[in-house]
């Protein structure tokens, strides 16, 4: 009885330190969860961290609201695309009515040319008006854009160029009338000439006047000829450029010289009967090329554009004679 005691306290003592070791074990290890647990609650409160996450907060929103602004920023820019597209339009339809109301296609087809053949259309451009939140179809509008804009202003510049040439054109034409009488005796063409009696063909007009009236320069130029000439008594020859020349026969005296640069409305004369003339008159010619047309062409019409004098130029009469 003794010996089964003394056997059982034995076992139950040899069991009690694995029991005791266990329970340590267990109780290091809450310890341990425990003190981890603490650590890193504490780093987790730690102002550092609450610093980092703070400001990946405030980087969130600031992502946020430069998105917002950048949409609308995209949006603004199409819209002004848009309107500059439209705009572009106009602009290159009114160059197109401008050009073909001043008839630049028939008197510079060089600059008619640059203006109808160079612009393709704008559909492309108005068709495909970029998307607010594209900022790659806006930048591809924007390079168009500037393409088209630069080829409008390219056409505009020899539109520019087309009526500076022909203001100087039209500035140097004869459209003044060289006397203050206005009584026509001989218009330009063919006549019974009153001297020889023979048909010719009367290259100029005669205007009659009292001797000693003055004669002025229908336009500006140079004089090239100033002096006696057969058939035209004291005459005078203005180059007007271009091959434009204008001369004033029969004048009783001459008051400009050979080189002399003049004015329009100038006195270069004055009224006589010099010459194969039958009593005081103005012989006024206007030659294109030397070929005689009628000064009224210009007289009547002071507005008269290149290509009329062309034209005229190109039908007048031939068979010109001495006798004026």
């Amino acid at each position: 009885m003794h010996g089964q005691a003394g056997a059982s306290n034995s076992g139950l003592a040899s069991s009690q330190p694995s029991r005791l070791l266990r329970s340590l074990a267990m109780a290091t290890a809450l310890v341990a969860s425990a003190l981890a647990g603490a650590w890193i609650q504490s780093y987790a409160h730690t102002p550092a961290h609450a610093a980092d996450a703070f400001q990946a907060q405030a980087m969130d929103a600031r992502l946020v609201r430069d998105s917002a602004h950048m949409r609308d920023t995209l949006a603004l820019l199409a819209g002004k695309v848009g309107e500059l597209q439209a705009r572009l339009i106009t602009m290159t339809a009114l160059s197109r009515r401008i050009a073909k109301q001043a008839d630049i296609a028939y008197t510079d087809p060089e600059i008619n040319a640059g203006i109808d053949t160079a612009a393709p259309p704008m559909d492309d451009i108005a068709g495909a008006r970029p998307q607010p939140d594209s900022g790659v179809s806006l930048g591809l509008a924007l390079d168009r854009l500037q393409q088209r804009m630069t080829e409008q202003g390219e056409r505009l510049a020899l539109l520019d160029l087309a009526f500076t040439r022909r203001a100087g054109i039209e500035a140097r034409l004869p459209d003044l009338t060289p006397v203050d009488y206005t009584r026509l005796s001989s218009p330009f063409g063919w006549r019974v000439n009153p001297v020889t009696h023979r048909r010719s063909l009367h290259e100029g007009m005669d205007l009659v006047a009292p001797r000693g009236a003055a004669i002025y320069a229908a336009s500006g130029g140079v004089v090239t000829k100033a002096g006696r000439e057969a058939g035209y008594g004291n005459m005078v020859e203005i180059d007007h450029g271009n091959g434009l020349v204008t001369r004033y026969a029969h004048a009783s005296a001459l008051d400009v010289k050979v080189g002399d640069l003049v004015e329009k409305g100038q006195v270069i004369a004055q009224v006589g009967t010099s010459g194969r003339s039958t009593g005081p008159h103005l012989h006024f010619e206007v030659r294109m090329a030397g070929t005689p047309l009628d000064p009224r062409l210009f007289l009547a019409k002071p507005g008269v554009s290149g290509h009329l004098v062309a034209a005229a130029a190109t039908h007048a009469g031939a068979g010109a004679t001495e006798v004026r």
